[in-house]
C-alpha cells in the first residue's frame, strides 16, 4: 500500500497549545517517516495599527525596520520554543527532529497562506491546534474552520488538552 502522509504541514500560532499539537504532527511523521513543515502566519497590520506607526514614528524607514524587526522577533520565538519542545525528547524519539526540514514565518492572511503552502509544499496533511476558550477563540476557530473547509487534504485539528 502507498504511503498517505509524507509531508506534514503544522502550522502554529505559537499560542499554549502549540506544542500539545506538533507532539501529535510528530507522532505522525515517526510512525510515517513524513517530513514536517513548521508554518507561522503573521496577521497582516490593521489600518488602526498603521495609522497608529504612521502617527508615533514619523521616519518611513524607521517604520520599515519595526515591522521587519517584527519577523525577527517571530523567528526568535519560534526557535526558542522549538528548541525547548525538542530538548525534552530522548534517544530514537529525538531523531525526529531531523525530520522538520523547513521552518517559514510569513505574513498573510493565516487560512489562505496555510491552504496556499500546504498545496505548493506537496503536503499530505495539515496539523493546526485548537485554541483555548476566551478572546481569541472567535476568530483563530475561524481560521480553522476556513482551513477544514476548503483543504483538499486531511486535516487534523488538536484539541487543547486543557479544555477537556
Amino acid at each position: 500500500m502507498k504511503q498517505l502522509v509524507t509531508n506534514i504541514l503544522f502550522a502554529t500560532d505559537l499560542s499554549a497549545n502549540s506544542p500539545h499539537a506538533l507532539r501529535h504532527a510528530a507522532s505522525i511523521a515517526q510512525a510515517t517517516g513524513a517530513q514536517i513543515h513548521v508554518l507561522h502566519v503573521n496577521e497582516p497590520l490593521s489600518d488602526d495599527v498603521k495609522i497608529t506607526m504612521e502617527m508615533f514614528i514619523l521616519n518611513e524607514e524607521t517604520r520599515k525596520t519595526a515591522q521587519s524587526r517584527r519577523h525577527e522577533m517571530v523567528r526568535q520565538v519560534l526557535a526558542e520554543r522549538q528548541a525547548k519542545f525538542w530538548a525534552r525528547f530522548e534517544g530514537d524519539d529525538a531523531k525526529i527532529r531531523e525530520q522538520v526540514t523547513s521552518v517559514e514565518v510569513t505574513d498573510g492572511h493565516p487560512a489562505e497562506v496555510i491552504l496556499r503552502r500546504s498545496v505548493e509544499m506537496g503536503c499530505d496533511l495539515i496539523v493546526l491546534g485548537a485554541h483555548d476558550h476566551g478572546f481569541s477563540h472567535t476568530f483563530l476557530g475561524t481560521v480553522a474552520k476556513r482551513v477544514l473547509r476548503r483543504s483538499k487534504i486531511p486535516t487534523l485539528i488538536v484539541p487543547n488538552p486543557d479544555d477537556t
